[in-house]
């Protein structure tokens, strides 16, 4: 597990406990609500040092407010190179 963590750390830069504690922030948020969401976005967008046009994050937004997120990491890995 922790060769795992080391390799998602080298490869995004990003660092684990990061992620958890983003994870633990958000384990109750209430995903209905649109700030709440848009929220999470721009934190993981900051998080990931990337930047998410408006248009993107207006679509992600809608994706996880209809309830029609991925359910797994297959189905969001097909998604992302759709979206190329």
């Amino acid at each position: 597990m922790f060769n795992m963590f080391k390799g998602f750390e080298k490869k995004t830069g990003v660092k684990m406990d990061s992620v958890m504690k983003l994870a633990n922030s958000v384990k109750d948020a209430n995903f209905k609500d649109e700030a709440t969401v848009r929220d999470l976005i721009q934190r993981v967008s900051k998080l990931a040092n990337r930047k998410i046009p408006k248009q993107k994050e207006d679509q992600l937004v809608q994706t996880i407010l209809s309830g029609k997120t991925p359910k797994d990491l297959g189905e969001i890995k097909k998604m992302m190179d759709d979206k190329k």
